[in-house]
């Protein structure tokens, strides 16, 4: 009996494994290109025999190509390298941001050996089918409300030219919540801002020299200041700096301050701020370590000042509309005397505002910053321009690079206090000079980040910084942290030492 049981159990294991034996894992095409060096393998996600890789960890294949002469070349065919979404049993390929470039993902056997595309085949980078639908409707509600205000200010003119309203009562005291702060709350703000004269300035040094300005350091009314000279022909980025200083209620202790701006006799544009005596948080890095209580101190009043630009304020009715910065690096951060970072360099800012002429701003701006700070799905134009978040996250995934950047040069993050010289994010694993296809292939394709040092994990606090900077770069924009999230797990930090 006791036999005839364990004959059943042999029986019934075989049919298990046998079955467990027919769900074969996904095979997928396997090529090796010109971009897997030795920084990564895709070997390395599954056996590969010949031209077929078996997948460990996935039920996706990825293609990458090159389109040359109008054809697709293959250049990376393989497992890809986690579980994403691929809906597609065919190799549908999507034409990356640097036009130059295809990707697919798909989920059958070898179906990434064999893709269907054409020069004619319409380029899906951008997300914004909807925002084609809204720009008409946005551009005809925004004209009826223009009608609509042009019609009230005639209507109370013609009021008060009887009489029956004074002139003090007739000044615009409000900020419609749909109007470009530039448009109807001028009123708001021209009182606390100067327009000064390029021959009040005393020019001393540069301090720093840029494509689109140059940064010199002077002296204003017996104040050290910096002022930022614009290149000639470089006006909209002035005029669009300037909208950002302009808004209401924007002064906070981790933004720069602006005295004024200008414009030379060559009508360049200038903007001149109060001086930062450490200059940007790039050169600083470079020169300096930190301890910890420092750099938390950088990092607080980064997310503080980030909090801020992002808020949406009213304060007796005055509004200051949310911010997105765009462009978010350690050469636009800049650091005081005390340690503090202020937030500068808004000309690819954005005013997040629900009509259509911020979209077209949003659209205009997404793409001008720094690009090793750029988010994945800015980098390939994968981003929904009908709603304006898009940015807000972009920003949060530079944020944790920054943070990152700090915390390299922390001395008490590191046995010994043996700190290595300051590297920009990605620097160690993609070189000093990046392009926006190895930003690609490495920051989506292999959903890679900066390296964080084994050393942290040792640290009390170390699960909590790759906690934050996780949650800060995750490859899905809505799962990162909001900025009043970042600071809060900051400020929870302050009573950790290493």
């Amino acid at each position: 009996m006791v036999q005839g049981v364990n004959h059943v159990i042999f029986t019934v294991g075989c049919i298990v494994l046998s079955g467990q034996a027919l769900r074969q894992r996904r095979q997928c095409a396997f090529q090796s290109g010109k971009r897997n060096n030795n920084l990564f393998s895709f070997s390395s996600l599954g056996n590969v025999t010949g031209s077929i890789q078996v997948c460990e960890n996935t039920e996706c294949c990825v293609g990458f190509f090159e389109v040359i002469n109008n054809q697709a070349e293959v250049d990376i065919l393989a497992c890809n390298v986690a579980e994403n979404d691929c809906p597609d049993s065919t190799c549908k390929p999507v034409m990356l941001h640097t036009g130059k470039n295809l990707k697919c993902v798909c989920n059958a056997d070898l179906c990434n050996s064999n893709i269907t595309w054409s020069p004619e085949t319409p380029r899906d980078t951008y997300s914004y089918s909807a925002d084609k639908i809204m720009i008409p409707v946005g551009l005809i509600l925004t004209g009826t409300i223009c009608l609509m205000i042009v019609a009230f200010i005639l209507r109370f003119t013609a009021v008060n030219r009887k009489g029956l309203v004074t002139d003090t009562e007739m000044k615009p005291q409000w900020c419609p919540h749909y109007c470009t702060v530039g448009d109807l709350c001028s009123c708001l703000t021209a009182a606390n801002f100067s327009e000064i004269d390029i021959a009040d300035i005393e020019l001393s040094q540069v301090l720093n020299q840029g494509h689109f300005a140059t940064v010199w350091q002077g002296e204003y009314h017996k104040a050290k200041v910096a002022v930022k000279v614009f290149s000639s022909g470089c006006n909209e980025r002035f005029s669009a700096e300037k909208e950002i200083y302009q808004l209401p209620l924007m002064k906070h202790a981790g933004i720069a301050h602006c005295l004024g701006t200008g414009r030379k006799p060559d009508r360049s544009g200038f903007i001149v701020l109060q001086l930062a005596e450490y200059g940007s948080l790039h050169s600083y890095l470079c020169e300096h370590t930190s301890s910890w209580m420092l750099s938390l101190k950088l990092c607080q009043s980064l997310s503080e000042g980030l909090s801020y630009l992002h808020s949406d304020l009213r304060r007796d009715d005055v509004h200051k509309p949310s911010v997105a910065h765009g462009d978010l690096s350690s050469s636009n951060i800049l650091v005081r005397a005390d340690g503090s970072c202020v937030l500068c360099d808004f000309d690819c800012s954005t005013i997040l505002q629900t009509f259509s002429r911020n979209k077209t701003t949003i659209e205009g701006h997404a793409w001008k910053g720094t690009l090793r700070y750029m988010s994945p799905e800015i980098l390939q134009g994968n981003v929904n321009l009908s709603s304006s978040s898009c940015l807000i996250h972009g920003d949060i995934y530079s944020l944790g690079l920054l943070l990152w950047e700090i915390w390299m040069r922390c001395s008490d993050l590191f046995q010994g206090g043996l700190v290595a010289p300051h590297l920009l994010p990605y620097e160690h694993e993609l070189g000093p000079i990046v392009t926006i296809e190895s930003l690609i292939w490495f920051v989506d394709g292999m959903q890679r980040r900066p390296t964080i040092p084994k050393e942290w994990a040792q640290l009390p606090q170390g699960s909590a910084l790759q906690d934050l900077l996780s949650d800060c770069w995750d490859c899905d924009p809505e799962a990162r942290l909001t900025v009043t999230c970042v600071s809060d797990r900051l400020s929870s930090l302050q009573s950790s030492s290493p």
